[in-house]
């Protein structure tokens, strides 16, 4: 079982059980209760193309994010690696009469396709994509998906100097990977001063960032912080 999946299974089970909607709501500070009021919904009435399009999100959590497209004609494929996610997605799109083709699938293990769209979206997942190799994937992906004149639009947590790091946890300034103390050498772990960790977080810092979606074959058309709309280089 790879590091991402446990922390996002007993998440959006606690979701499903306790009626709420959203990744936000598990977090009494950032609680909403408000389905339609998804973290990066400004970036995206600012960034999207005025004309329905072909999206992929990937990473869609309970699908706010998707729904909104989907209401305002856009085409949707999104997809999330937790079922029981998908599940409150689907939910929460036929409660509203809203078309969207949402599947379970991981973004670190998409297969091949030669299907591409006008915009890829990330709404607050790559934070979770760890480490490089895990990223390499999947920002090749999403190149490979984009058409020639496409935008990948990435709203991402970024490194924060007043964030706290509780105990259990590691920051490493030098990669931007915040990792989380684990008990036993399990899959993905990695030890360090005698103690196994696994990997949690990636904080970047907007260059840092910047340059890693160049190296994967971006430009970087702007950037707010960790809102980023970029386009496939060639």
């Amino acid at each position: 079982m790879r590091y991402y999946y446990p922390e996002h299974l007993a998440a959006y089970r606690r979701l499903e059980r306790e009626g709420l909607t959203q990744w936000n709501d598990l977090f009494e500070q950032d609680r909403t209760d408000d389905f339609e009021a998804f973290p990066n919904r400004a970036f995206l009435e600012r960034v999207l193309p005025e004309q329905p399009a072909d999206v992929l999100e990937y990473g869609c959590g309970t699908g706010a994010a998707a729904c909104f497209l989907a209401a305002r004609g856009f085409h949707v494929d999104a997809i999330d690696l937790i079922p029981e996610a998908i599940r409150l997605a689907r939910r929460f799109a036929q409660e509203r009469g809203l078309d969207v083709n949402f599947s379970v699938q991981d973004v670190c293990a998409m297969p091949a396709t030669s299907k591409q769209y006008d915009v890829v979206l990330d709404s607050y997942c790559l934070q979770s994509i760890v480490t490089d190799a895990d990223r390499s994937r999947v920002l090749t992906a999403v190149r490979d998906r984009l058409k020639p004149n496409g935008r990948y639009i990435l709203s991402t947590a970024m490194y924060d100097p007043t964030r706290v790091y509780e105990d259990d946890f590691r920051y490493d300034a030098t990669t931007g990977i915040c990792y989380q103390k684990t008990t036993a050498p399990i899959a993905d772990a990695v030890h360090l001063d005698n103690t196994w960790y696994l990997p949690h977080r990636r904080h970047l810092r907007p260059e840092a960032l910047q340059a890693e979606l160049q190296r994967a074959g971006f430009h970087v058309v702007s950037q707010q912080g960790g809102d980023v709309v970029a386009t496939r280089l060639g």
